[in-house]
């Protein structure tokens, strides 16, 4: 059980808990959960710790698409954005790179949700470990990590 998995749990919201045998040599961790599972990757979204004036916020985006650094500083009200080092995203989640959750991290983070997550039911998110997934809708993925929806998933 991840402290994902728990928050979703503790919430008492609809979701579903996916895992598959994750290979340490895949290029990409969400094309590669899309992949095993067997879904759509328009609606797997990946995890991404970004540098944000001051502080780190999280964008929750597609797997197919590029973040955009200047919408997401856009969307949070910041001249701009950058990716945020990997030791400190580690150490502020309490999640390995790779398996971030936007759900129960460490230390809750301002997070932003790309608008295109709307257009699904569910979608999937890391839930806290590579090779594991999580399952729900868009709106209560939301609701959970008081985010907004901003279009910021480049092409």
């Amino acid at each position: 059980m991840t402290p994902a998995i728990e928050m979703a749990k503790k919430a008492r919201i609809a979701f579903q808990v996916h895992e598959y045998e994750h290979d340490p040599a895949a290029e990409s961790y969400g094309r590669e959960a899309a992949d095993k599972l067997g879904v759509d990757p328009g609606r797997v979204f990946k995890t991404l710790v970004v540098e944000a004036g001051a502080g780190l916020v999280v964008a929750v985006v597609p797997v197919l698409r590029r973040l955009d650094l200047k919408l997401l500083a856009k969307a949070a009200g910041v001249k701009k954005a950058a990716m945020a080092d990997v030791a400190r995203v580690e150490r502020v989640t309490g999640y390995v790179v790779g398996g971030v959750s936007p759900l129960g991290q460490k230390k809750r983070l301002p997070t932003y949700i790309d608008a295109s997550a709307e257009a699904h039911p569910t979608i999937f998110v890391s839930a806290g470990r590579r090779g594991v997934d999580i399952e729900l809708s868009p709106r209560d993925l939301a609701a959970l990590t008081k985010a907004p929806f901003a279009p910021f998933g480049g092409a």
